[in-house]
């Protein structure tokens, strides 16, 4: 399981460091954690997702066109960049992550450890 988010809240921030946080979902079952997170208009070419030691990294940027000599109204996507990162609980297997990107979404299976998952124990009669 997820220990922790660590993404900081970064609505308010400006500038080239400002990113938005995308909304994910997390389940977790007996083989692991499947996480989905929403990334709309993030090409696969600007995805990024990475796990070092304890932490899982989801970084991506939008594309936005630019307009010459346009102004907007208004705008709800102010930031392109999306970052979110998780610490890892040490019940899942980060060598084993499999990740897939279609619509949108972006789908991470992160199983258990073998030694975690429940397993069935066989009684016999003596």
């Amino acid at each position: 399981m997820f220990e922790k988010d660590t993404t900081k809240d970064q609505e308010s921030g400006h500038g080239d460091d400002a990113t938005l946080s995308p909304m994910v979902d997390v389940i977790e079952d007996a083989s692991g954690i499947t996480l989905y997170a929403d990334l709309p208009g993030v090409p696969k070419d600007n995805l990024s997702v990475r796990v070092q030691s304890d932490t899982l990294s989801i970084e991506g940027e939008i594309n936005l066109p630019q307009i010459k000599n346009l102004q907007a109204n208004h705008i709800e996507v102010p930031f392109p960049k999306f970052v979110r990162t998780f610490t890892l609980g040490q019940e899942l297997d980060r060598d084993r992550v499999a990740a897939e990107f279609k619509h949108g979404v972006l789908t991470l299976h992160i199983p258990k450890v073998e030694r975690v998952k429940p397993r069935k124990i066989e009684v016999t009669v003596a």
